[in-house]
């Protein structure tokens, strides 16, 4: 076994163990959901959950670049030249993958949990448009609903009045900001810093396959030194 063989036996169980954990992590949330009422898209921890960026993102567009890297090992039936370019080709779009994991998380990080949304604790709530992914504020990174009691969130003066429709839903929206707040934020905070991990250590392990894969193209495997000597 050559060290492109090696290099990329060891990139694709790197990869296949990063697609399991996106793919696990992404789950949490949903199960969470499922789990306190037995309906789903009911009482979701984020809206960010339901862009799949572990299940779509950094796992089902992970998966064929794991595959091909496997396969090209020793003995493996993309064992040679054009196995080995095939693997960086595929790379390149667990990369893709994994980068929406990551521009997904970082939105999920900046904005926090659903329970944190002004407008209420609901999907409708949420805007579902790529044109949303692509636009990021200079306080993306703060972590404000996280440290801060009521997620840092101000109620304007004027959503007082002298209703008392208006105080009883003021009085229910203080309630939510309770100590039922940090069950949903620490859950938020946990699966998308850990999505944000896993596409990164996707991005770099595909990155490191394309090298290798580009290597072994041009050098050849066992595959063909053998077939040469016989």
């Amino acid at each position: 076994m050559t060290c492109c063989e090696g290099l990329t036996s060891c990139n694709g169980f790197s990869l296949l163990i990063l697609v399991l954990i996106s793919v696990g992590l992404n789950m949490v949330p949903l199960i969470s959901d499922y789990a306190q009422d037995g309906l789903l898209l009911h009482n979701s921890i984020s809206c960010y959950e339901w862009w799949l960026p572990g299940i779509m993102g950094a796992g089902f567009l992970g998966l064929p670049a794991v595959a091909v890297s496997l396969a090209a090992r020793k003995r493996g039936s993309c064992n040679s030249r054009t196995g080995m370019l095939f693997s960086s080709f595929l790379s390149s779009v667990s990369i893709i993958g994994a980068s929406y994991c990551l521009v997904v998380s970082l939105h999920a990080l900046s904005e926090g949990p659903l329970i944190c949304n002004p407008n209420g604790n609901d999907l409708s709530n949420c805007v579902f448009s790529l044109k949303n992914l692509s636009n990021f504020q200079e306080q993306a990174f703060q972590l404000d609903w996280f440290f801060k009691g009521n997620c840092g969130l101000t109620i304007p003066d004027n959503f007082i009045t002298n209703n008392d429709i208006m105080g009883l839903h003021r009085s229910k929206s203080s309630r939510s900001f309770g100590s039922d707040e940090n069950e949903p934020k620490i859950l938020h905070l946990s699966v998308f810093i850990g999505l944000f991990t896993t596409g990164v250590l996707e991005i770099l392990f595909s990155i490191s396959q394309i090298m290798v894969g580009i290597f072994g193209c041009i050098c050849g495997t066992s595959a063909q030194r053998r077939s040469r000597m016989v």
